[in-house]
């Protein structure tokens, strides 16, 4: 009789030990995981709790078990996310930066998160994601082209001067229309 006691006992410290982790607000995953182990222990019929939470009955009961065997922790998220390498004080300081500047350089950027913060990224996108917080266009972040060559421009300017000059006539009568 001892023995039946000590279980019941366990089990509605279990289940106040689920319902404290419940009105914590945890992750909706594991709410859900915590709410069918809770539900579970109240002797609620496994096809009620399939049907409120819309989970089968094999993650009842393996939730139930890793409860058991390891508490709370059993029913946590093992993957958290990646952790951004700049803090989030760093990143507005990295972005207060970039729109002080009147024309921005990829490279530029990636010296000055290194020589400040000491991060290199791994991916071009986090420096990206950076432009971008910034409202700034990394497609459009130098302020001229770097391919500009001015012998190649005036030279074409002149060209296209000779044509206009050699075929004035036929521009002037509407007889020659021209696109450059």
């Amino acid at each position: 009789m001892n023995n039946f006691l000590l279980e019941n006992q366990q089990k509605e410290e279990k289940i106040a030990l689920l319902t404290e982790f419940v009105s914590g607000n945890p992750e909706p995953r594991e709410l859900k995981r915590a709410l069918a182990v809770k539900m579970a222990l109240g002797n609620q019929p496994y096809a009620q709790i399939m049907k409120l939470l819309g989970i089968n009955k094999s993650c009842i009961t393996y939730w139930k078990q890793r409860f058991v065997a390891q508490g709370l922790e059993g029913l946590k998220l093992g993957y958290q996310g990646s952790k951004s390498y700049l803090t989030e004080q760093q990143r507005v300081e990295v972005i207060s930066w970039l729109r002080t500047k009147d024309s921005w350089d990829f490279q530029e950027l990636v010296t000055y998160i290194d020589v400040h913060y000491e991060v290199v990224y791994a991916s071009r996108q986090s420096y990206y994601a950076l432009f971008s917080e910034a409202n700034i266009s990394w497609k459009k972040s130098q302020k001229i082209n770097p391919k500009r060559d001015p012998e190649l421009v005036e030279k074409k300017r002149e060209e296209i001067q000779e044509f206009i000059r050699d075929h004035q006539s036929d521009i002037e009568t509407g007889r020659l229309a021209i696109f450059f």
